[in-house]
């Protein structure tokens, strides 16, 4: 009689149990990966953070550069992996603040608006409110806002600029070279790089490019010019570059202005 209310279950060969487990292994690890670019970003932003404490400006500002290389890489996992979560998100919310807000922040005030007083805190605070305000704004107008453009500068830019702008004075000595007026320039700098953060021009954001599998060949020498002016002085021409893509967004609203034309991250009031 037991038998028949308990029918016998059927046996599951112990290759297929093990398949099982492996497979669930494997799903686990998939899903750490992107999480350990994250943890990366982070730390290289703590590294920055305890370098600038040592004075160690130079090396401060490329580990900030590092932090950016491995939260472009995150996502990109993530998604090629299809190992996206939720948890993953907010975490990579929360390195993005340390990365590409205090740690910016923290790096130019030591660096150069220390001597300041209260508005040297002044400016490097208003750099990470804006950061915080960018990031939160970003996460909650991400699917409504055209993929397209960025509304205001971009939390990773805005950090390459002022991190830029401390690697390029520490490699070709602009305190000595501009004197008193380096602190008034890390200010105005940190005051702009916070305030675009929030403004809601429109910035490239390179998302909507196609892949093409031919390049024109001016594509080819263009690339080589880049490449050797950038090697030729790497801190100096990375500056140069996102100072231009800082005020890139600026640029465009201006022509849409002009040709009447509306602004793409703008989102529409019902």
């Amino acid at each position: 009689m037991a038998e028949e209310h308990n029918p016998p279950q059927k046996r599951v060969p112990l290759t297929e149990i093990g398949k099982r487990n492996i497979n669930i292994v494997r799903t686990h690890g998939i899903y750490v990966l992107p999480n350990l670019f994250t943890t990366a970003s982070l730390f290289c932003a703590f590294y920055a953070i305890v370098q600038a404490m040592a004075a160690h400006f130079d090396i401060a500002s490329i580990a900030i550069f590092f932090s950016m290389l491995f939260d472009g890489c995150d996502g990109r996992v993530a998604r090629l992996t299809h190992t996206q979560s939720e948890f993953g998100v907010q975490y990579d919310s929360i390195a993005d603040m340390t990365a590409f807000g205090v740690a910016p922040a923290l790096v130019i005030y030591q660096f150069a608006l220390s001597g300041l007083g209260k508005v040297g805190w002044a400016a490097a605070f208003i750099y990470c409110l804006g950061a915080a305000l960018r990031l939160a704004r970003f996460n909650t107008n991400v699917k409504v806002v055209d993929k397209s453009f960025f509304q205001g500068l971009p939390s990773p830019a805005a950090a390459a600029l002022i991190a830029g702008f401390v690697w390029l004075a520490v490699e070709n000595k602009l305190p000595e070279a501009i004197g008193d007026a380096l602190p008034l320039v890390a200010a105005v700098l940190s005051v702009y790089a916070g305030l675009t953060m929030v403004c809601n021009a429109p910035f490239f954001s390179g998302k909507s490019v196609a892949v093409v599998r031919t390049i024109p060949f001016w594509f080819v020498v263009a690339a080589a010019i880049l490449f050797i002016v950038v090697s030729s002085n790497p801190s100096l021409a990375i500056f140069v570059i996102f100072c231009i893509y800082s005020v890139s967004g600026y640029v465009y609203q201006a022509w849409l202005w002009w040709r009447g034309r509306p602004n793409p991250v703008r989102p529409e009031r019902n």
